[in-house]
């Protein structure tokens, strides 16, 4: 649990993500983590069904949502944790398209969990107390 709060910490004291005011910028991420996973999610259910369109639609605003945080990041001041973002966010992107191409969904599993995690740590930044200064 330690290791988990010093993470914490200095995730939080690292801006991995530039531009908006930092309530704003968690309250963006969040939303588009979920909005991603919400597509995900909808992929797996059009891909059991055998919607090939409407799979492949869930999967590119998947796709564009997780671009959407990659595009975010501000590489220069989030130093390591933001290159690590930036690495994982381009390999959810073609685990994504891979899914798409050959009817998977243990990989549309996969990036769903990996934005589970990534989305449970902003969750806790968002809820945790201010650190002073």
């Amino acid at each position: 649990m330690n290791s988990d709060r010093g993470a914490l910490g200095h995730y939080r004291s690292v801006d991995a993500y530039g531009a908006a005011a930092a309530e704003s910028r968690t309250e963006l991420v969040l939303r588009l983590m979920t909005g991603a996973q919400d597509r995900i999610a909808s992929a797996r259910g059009h891909m059991q069904r055998g919607r090939r369109a409407e799979k492949g639609e869930a999967i590119g605003k998947a796709i564009r949502l997780i671009d959407g945080l990659r595009t975010s990041l501000d590489l220069e001041q989030g130093g390591e944790i933001a290159a690590n973002l930036n690495a994982l966010y381009d390999y959810m992107t073609r685990r994504l398209t891979e899914a798409n191409l050959r009817d998977d969904p243990q990989m549309l599993d996969e990036v769903g969990g990996l934005l589970g995690e990534i989305r449970s740590a902003w969750e806790q930044i968002a809820t945790a107390p201010a650190q002073p200064g």
